[in-house]
């Protein structure tokens, strides 16, 4: 494996705490440790956060895909997919690894790092063919066939793979727009607690400043009353 993408799905907006800036992060440190193993690194990117800070950065991002996180549908899982497993199949990348917050819950986003590409079930699964394949060949020895695939498992995976990688993005960006959501509110929870403990202290500090002119213009009436009696 020379060459590794990084798939990061972030949010269109902001003003939801550190949900876009986590994901940075966490493709910024692996594209780090990949750099280090030797390997080239090409960014892929979902959402217009996550665009903007590669940019930013000085990267160059081979594929984009914006305008949905709020509410992704299954034809924009569809569009990435197809555009990343064109490039796999082409041989400019060998290896997806995509990056996103997963969901917990309203409070909780867990950073996630799943393999899209190769996968090893597709793997697994010639070797067996494989092995059923040999053991045929074998049978007047007195080995036993243990499976048959019907239709092969080439023909299988051609309608298999491109629907699973297609659900695993489509997956990955409801758990990122669910997480998104809860950071957000909470983040606007905390902006709404916070603005309300600063207005509470301004209003004292006024309160204090009218108290203190009040005091000092009394003062100044009853020294002139004095000055004059």
């Amino acid at each position: 494996e020379k060459r590794v993408g990084l798939l990061l799905i972030t949010g269109d907006r902001g003003l939801a705490g550190a949900f876009n800036s986590q994901i940075i992060r966490a493709g910024t440190r692996r594209a780090s440790e990949l750099e280090d193993d030797g390997k080239e690194v090409v960014w892929y990117a979902s959402g217009r956060r996550g665009v903007s800070s590669l940019t930013f950065r000085g990267l160059q991002v081979e594929g984009e895909w914006q305008g949905f996180t709020d509410r992704p549908a299954f034809s924009d899982a569809r569009d990435i997919a197809g555009d990343i497993a064109s490039q796999y199949i082409d041989g400019k990348v060998d290896r997806v690894e995509m990056i996103y917050n997963g969901y917990v819950s309203p409070l909780t986003q867990d950073v996630t790092t799943d393999v899209l590409l190769p996968l090893k079930a597709v793997e697994q699964l010639l070797e067996e063919d494989d092995d059923a394949e040999g053991e045929t060949d074998e049978r007047d020895s007195g080995h036993k066939t243990l499976w048959i695939y019907e239709p092969d498992p080439e023909e299988i995976l051609k309608r298999l793979v491109p629907d699973y990688i297609e659900i695993s993005i489509y997956r990955a960006l409801l758990e990122s727009t669910a997480s998104e959501h809860g950071a957000r509110m909470t983040a606007m929870r905390s902006a709404q607690e916070n603005a309300g403990d600063m207005i509470d202290d301004l209003t004292l500090e006024m309160n204090r400043q009218r108290q203190a002119e009040i005091t000092q213009e009394i003062m100044e009436v009853v020294a002139g009353a004095e000055g004059l009696s």
